[in-house]
């Protein structure tokens, strides 16, 4: 019996976005989307979501828990482009607008088997005092239109941001073929 040559292989992604750290806030809910190149395409699951509003309870100590599923795969040809996860945080602001808390991005971890990451959250700044003040007065802050742009770099330069809270995912990774298409991993778990 001839064993047949692969020509894509398969990343499976199964793990959950399971809270955030904002010290500041309360009443938050996530979105996730994946960016990814070109040769890449989801075979099965979902490529965005957004979870349930969390709150902190009693102990103001304590994070907010979304304990929020992301499962899908991948098939491609090359590793050029490897997904990366965008997650976006909103709440409420003083006035009861949903307002940006947070965006932030990771790559999909590309060695097989259980990986834990925190990812530090910004949010974009005005770039004067007066359009800070006025962004506030109005309820309208700066926010991009389209989160998947900070996980590319072409613009991000000239982005004013600050830094604000973090997120924590844990990822299940399991590859299949790269070893058989040439890629090393460095992980015996490739099947």
């Amino acid at each position: 019996m001839a064993t047949s040559n692969p020509s894509v292989f398969l990343l499976m992604i199964n793990g959950q976005i399971e809270g955030a750290d904002f010290p500041e806030y309360d009443e938050l809910y996530c979105k996730y989307c994946f960016v990814y190149g070109h040769d890449w395409a989801p075979t099965s699951g979902l490529e965005e979501g957004i979870s349930q509003i969390s709150s902190r309870g009693r102990d103001t100590r304590h994070g907010l828990v979304w304990n929020f599923p992301v499962e899908i795969t991948f098939k491609s040809t090359n590793p050029f482009g490897w997904p990366q996860i965008v997650v976006s945080v909103y709440g409420p602001d003083t006035f009861g607008n949903d307002v940006v808390r947070g965006y932030g991005a990771v790559h999909v971890p590309v060695t097989p088997g259980k990986h834990v990451k925190t990812i530090p959250m910004f949010v974009p700044e005005s770039t004067s005092r007066l359009q800070k003040f006025t962004s506030w007065l109005m309820g309208r802050r700066p926010e991009f239109t389209d989160p998947k742009v900070i996980a590319q770099g072409e613009g991000r330069e000239v982005t004013r941001v600050h830094s604000q809270g973090s997120v924590s995912f844990s990822f299940n990774i399991v590859t299949k073929d790269m070893k058989k298409l040439g890629y090393d991993v460095g992980h015996p778990r490739d099947v």
